[in-house]
């Protein structure tokens, strides 16, 4: 009986204990085959443990060169993304105009368009527009559809925000310039980090997209691709394992500079200081 109610009062945090935890098994392989040493290059059983492949992560020199360009692709269709994205989410959000439902349609269009459509799509433009592809055409193609990501995480995050703190500023003297700097923006921030790390995380494995607009030009996904038929060197387990990492360490310290900033406005507010009196 003890049991049973014990399993009753806490079904709903199993199940998801569960789903986090099938969600997380494959990280958790990637993670301990980048401390394998396979038998051959065709393997993927566990062999020996090693060091050897994080402490010579670019031992394929082909694979640090596809790295370094996804991450300067991911990079600047990041900042890209995420100033438009920005901007287009707190148009939606605060502002009322003509046009604003057929717009936030339009957003949603990218997400919900296959990828291969998307990539035919682009190609066609780009050759029926004699821009030769390669390095750009990639970074025009990843900026359109993470923008959409982008706007759509933003303005979840404005729209769960307490509008009575920036009009506390306001009534407390402070210019718009002030409310936005040292209220909005601080809790908007963690919501605007997480749109740019979905918007890198997207660019940076994107593959369908990318190989039709690519040209000669060979990103990381595009190197695990070909090296898949001669086989996948373990030191992209590390590659993923590290990135994962960085990831968790960022949203980390946006989650947290984000409490801070919502307790720190939430003691300037005048309601604070009703109840404190």
């Amino acid at each position: 009986m003890r049991i049973s109610r014990w399993l009753a009062d806490r079904w709903v945090m199993i199940v998801a204990l569960l789903v986090l935890g099938y969600l997380a098994l494959p990280i958790l392989v990637v993670a301990a085959l980048s401390f394998n040493r396979p038998s051959n290059r065709l393997s993927y059983d566990f062999s020996e443990f090693t060091l050897d492949n994080w402490r010579q992560p670019c031992a394929t020199s082909d694979m640090c060169d596809a790295v370094l360009r996804s991450v300067q692709i991911g990079f600047l269709a990041t900042v890209v993304a995420t100033v438009l994205g920005t901007l287009m989410a707190f148009a939606l959000v605060r502002h009322r105009f003509r046009g604003r439902s057929g717009i936030n349609v339009l957003i949603l269009l990218p997400m919900a368009t296959p990828e291969l459509v998307m990539g035919t799509s682009l190609l066609a433009l780009f050759v029926s527009a004699g821009v030769p592809q390669g390095f750009w055409t990639i970074v025009i193609a990843h900026v359109m559809f993470c923008v959409s990501f982008v706007v759509v995480t933003v303005k979840a995050r404005l729209a769960g925000m307490d509008r009575r703190l920036e009009e506390a500023a306001m009534d407390l003297y402070a210019s718009e310039w002030q409310t936005f700097r040292r209220i909005t923006l601080p809790l908007v921030l963690p919501g605007i980090v997480a749109a740019a790390l979905l918007a890198f995380s997207l660019s940076f494995d994107d593959f369908i997209v990318t190989n039709f607009n690519a040209g000669t030009t060979v990103t990381f996904p595009m190197y695990v691709w070909g090296a898949a038929q001669r086989g996948i060197p373990p030191q992209v387990n590390v590659i993923g394992t590290a990135m994962f990492a960085i990831a968790l360490l960022l949203v980390g310290l946006s989650s947290l500079r984000g409490r801070r900033s919502r307790r720190a406005a939430l003691r300037a507010s005048p309601a604070h200081h009703v109840r404190r009196s």
